[in-house]
């Protein structure tokens, strides 16, 4: 019987209620909560699926599963693909495939990284140009990490001596600025399987627990249609099988914010109990069909067609 096996953090609810949708299913594939010690090279893991939650925060973790992966288990998500993103990277990716993102710049650390000198940073302009950057970004802005999540260290920035204020603080982070969207509606939507998308209103302003919309829908049909397939060409390009892409809608284009998310949010406290509901299902589902299939694990990037410099399909701000 193959097996499925889950791990996680902190989390209380999503871990326990997969397991359970899924040895609910008599599909064939048992699931179960992951025990690891010391991680022998090369050694089978035997498990057939592994859905991974916490690997984003902990090496450890990450390791296992890259072996894991080698040893001929699937892993959701492949920890090749996520952890080579950042996001600047996919901003740029998505330009390239003609999903609307703002202006964004990503900019040299205001600290010099543990164990660097100036001397490590000779190849870098100095001074920089800044009034080219803030020609290009303009105000408001958002100062924030090239690679991170939870809104840790993001800054909204006003002005000039604002951003200075901000970046001043950043250490020896790498940061981005981007220009920020003046958004009158904004979304959040799950993807499962590069298949599957639920769009769900979001109110980034709210306190955690009240960000998600009861019954929020798009204003228009042709907004939420759009919002899907950019969704979907996303997350197919980055090679995620389960993601959350955010997208702030100004003038009814939804720019794409937020995509890089191997681990989104799937609280029942936070998310409500139909998006809970939702989530729980179809990945207990996507486990199931890839235990069950004669799928192997792959390393190639998806988005390595782009490298070679072919253009979008489409204009970042077309509708």
């Amino acid at each position: 019987m193959p097996k499925i096996g889950i791990i996680y953090g902190m989390e209380t609810t999503f871990p326990p209620a997969v397991v359970d949708r899924i040895n609910s299913k008599n599909s064939g594939a048992f699931a179960e909560h992951v025990r690891i010690g010391g991680i022998r090279m090369a050694e089978p893991t035997g498990y057939r699926v592994i859905i991974d939650r916490i690997s984003h925060d902990i090496e450890f973790f990450r390791a296992y599963l890259k072996n894991a992966t080698l040893t001929g288990t699937l892993v959701i998500n492949n920890p090749f693909w996520w952890s080579a993103d950042d996001k600047f990277f996919n901003y740029a990716l998505a330009s390239k495939l003609g999903v609307a993102v703002p202006n964004t710049v990503v900019l040299p650390h205001k600290a010099h990284p543990p164990g660097t000198t100036v001397q490590s940073m000779r190849n870098l302009i100095y001074p920089l140009n800044w009034d080219e950057v803030f020609d290009y970004i303009g105000f408001p802005a958002f100062l924030k990490p090239f690679s991170g999540g939870g809104w840790k260290n993001v800054h909204k920035v006003h002005s000039p001596h604002e951003f200075f204020d901000a970046y001043d603080q950043t250490g020896s982070l790498c940061m981005t600025l981007q220009t920020a969207v003046d958004f009158d509606e904004y979304f959040r939507c799950y993807v499962v399987g590069r298949e599957k998308v639920r769009v769900m209103k979001y109110d980034p302003k709210q306190p955690h627990h009240l960000r998600y919309v009861k019954d929020g829908k798009a204003s228009s049909r042709q907004l939420h249609d759009r919002i899907v397939q950019d969704a979907l060409t996303l997350c197919r390009a980055l090679g995620y099988d389960i993601n959350t892409v955010e997208f702030a809608v100004e003038r009814g284009i939804p720019y794409a914010i937020d995509f890089l998310n191997p681990a989104p949010d799937a609280d029942a406290h936070s998310v409500g109990e139909a998006n809970f509901e939702w989530i729980v299902e179809n990945v207990a589902q996507l486990a199931i069909d890839k235990a069950m299939s004669n799928e192997q694990p792959q390393v190639e990037y998806r988005w390595q067609h782009f490298l070679a410099g072919h253009p979008a399909t489409k204009t970042a701000a077309s509708t």
